[in-house]
């Protein structure tokens, strides 16, 4: 990572293998990776299972570097309007309340990857993404379902996320970076060109 921030000018964004469970490590961890050029710092499974992780890495190198990611999944038992956290071996959460509570223990951001949209390319779950941006003060990342440019905006006006991730449509060259900004910013959506 020090190599390529180093030659290239980007934010980035070191994520969840850190799975110890000793705020020792966690804290060796996290300054490890920033020290190695990371920006921020995304958890997710190891914040279910270690809430108390959040709070730690919010107060030893800012909130704004902690990130944490949760995996939202429909729920049907609640009319599919609300969804449940997916991580892997963790227990079933309610992704606004989780939203919430991360929030509340020093999240300086939330990266939202909607399981259901995800690949899938039809479109962002712009339900769960505008009830998150709607209830954390935060900014909100949204992930899974990009297809076409119109997602895009979609997502970021309706779905009120503070900004979008995307992967197929750029790895199969479907759109360029500049594609993207360059349509949003003729939706009068703020981008850096």
């Amino acid at each position: 990572m020090t190599a390529l921030k180093r030659r290239y000018n980007f934010t980035s964004d070191a994520g969840d293998s850190i799975g110890h469970t000793n705020v020792f490590f966690l804290r060796r961890s996290l300054f490890a990776m920033l020290r190695a050029g990371a920006d921020k710092i995304s958890i997710n499974s190891s914040a279910i299972a270690n809430p108390e992780r959040i709070r730690e890495g919010a107060e030893k190198f800012g909130s704004q570097r902690i990130v944490v990611s949760i995996d939202a999944k429909k729920s049907r038992r609640i009319n599919g309007a609300c969804s449940r956290t997916a991580a892997a071996r963790t227990p079933a959460l309610d992704a606004i309340e989780w939203a919430q509570r991360t929030v509340a223990q020093g999240a300086g951001e939330i990266e939202l990857h909607s399981i259901d949209a995800d690949g899938t390319k039809a479109g962002f779950d712009l339900v769960i993404t505008r009830r998150i941006s709607e209830s954390v003060g935060v900014p909100v990342v949204a992930s899974g379902g990009a297809g076409t440019l119109e997602h895009m905006a979609d997502v970021l006006l309706a779905g009120k996320a503070s900004a979008v991730l995307a992967a197929s449509i750029f790895h199969f060259g479907t759109y360029t970076f500049g594609d993207v900004k360059k349509f949003l910013a003729e939706k009068n959506i703020p981008v850096r060109l």
